[in-house]
């Protein structure tokens, strides 16, 4: 593995959220412990993250958001089929259900990622390098092809596939959970071909589901990296494709450092959800921040990049 070059793009989550959450991935940029965040621009505290990532030069991609709070599109705040009888959007469970009946109008759909997509662009000046879906709704089914023409048409280039090498061996994540990011894994694979087909890329390897929370140490972060990387690298090369002397493999490791929100403040609109007022955010950020981590990256030729730099 010595003539293997990773790079590592350390993706932040949910920027915008709240301000303990923007404060405390600004923190962990700053620290050098993460190196990408993505944009919730109907977080509460969205406008405050652009003006952050702009004055910290921190690489800023969209995280789209059809799940949780309100939608940024005018016409879809009243009536729409995004939207649960409260107003807000159907909750991570509850939109994978209202799309199983058939209850989700797709041209809504892409009237709110084109909507999300312009906010972000008037929020930081740019099209996002990167875009990918909070609670992974963008690999969903019918989603994936709205998502994709959505990237193709403005030209963003990079998005996120959440399929996880030796997910299938933590047994430390609890069955509930398990079966939803199996879920995740299997609506990935169905995507692989959509997203190709719209010219759309990806790293090599993706992980962050098996050190979500609590479950993150140093140690786990380490034998996600060397599990991903030993399975990229023992795919036995054809004889059309010779094993090259030295070759990149690039690897998006998903976080969700903050300090804990505060209600009422914080949310998309309902307020802040129970992970976001958790001690297991602030878990996160204290062991990206540790030193052994940044050293261990050194020693196995870890570079840490952000979208653009691939």
């Amino acid at each position: 593995l010595r003539m293997l070059q990773v790079k590592l793009i350390v993706t932040g989550d949910d920027f915008g959220y709240c301000p303990r959450r923007n404060q405390g991935i600004v923190d962990c940029f700053l620290a050098g412990a993460i190196s990408n965040v993505s944009l919730l621009v109907n977080g509460s505290a969205a406008a405050d993250a652009a003006k952050l990532a702009r004055r910290y030069n921190i690489p800023i991609g969209l995280h789209a958001n059809l799940s949780e709070g309100s939608p940024v599109c005018e016409v879809l705040k009243k009536n729409s089929s995004l939207l649960n009888q409260d107003g807000f959007f159907h909750g991570k469970m509850g939109f994978r259900t209202a799309l199983s009946k058939g209850l989700l109008n797709m041209s809504e759909v892409k009237q709110e990622l084109k909507a999300q997509v312009e906010l972000f662009h008037e929020l930081t000046g740019h099209l996002p390098p990167h875009m990918d879906g909070h609670q992974h709704v963008h690999v969903l089914p019918e989603v994936r092809h709205v998502f994709a023409e959505v990237l193709e048409e403005y030209g963003i280039k990079y998005t996120r596939v959440p399929v996880e090498p030796g997910l299938h061996n933590c047994d430390w994540i609890p069955p509930s959970l398990m079966d939803f990011y199996l879920g995740v894994e299997e609506d990935s694979f169905n995507t692989v071909d959509v997203f190709t087909q719209h010219g759309i890329r990806w790293p090599d390897i993706y992980i962050g589901l098996s050190t979500m929370g609590k479950n993150m140490s140093v140690s786990s972060i380490w034998s996600a990296i060397d599990t991903a990387i030993l399975q990229v690298t023992s795919k036995a090369p054809s004889a059309a494709q010779p094993a090259p002397q030295s070759r990149t493999v690039t690897i998006e490791l998903m976080v969700h450092p903050g300090y804990p929100s505060v209600p009422p403040v914080g949310g998309c609109g309902e307020g802040p959800d129970d992970f976001s007022q958790s001690w297991e955010r602030l878990h996160e950020l204290q062991t990206l921040i540790k030193p052994e981590l940044q050293s261990h990256y050194k020693s196995r030729n870890i570079q840490l990049c952000s979208f653009k730099d691939l």
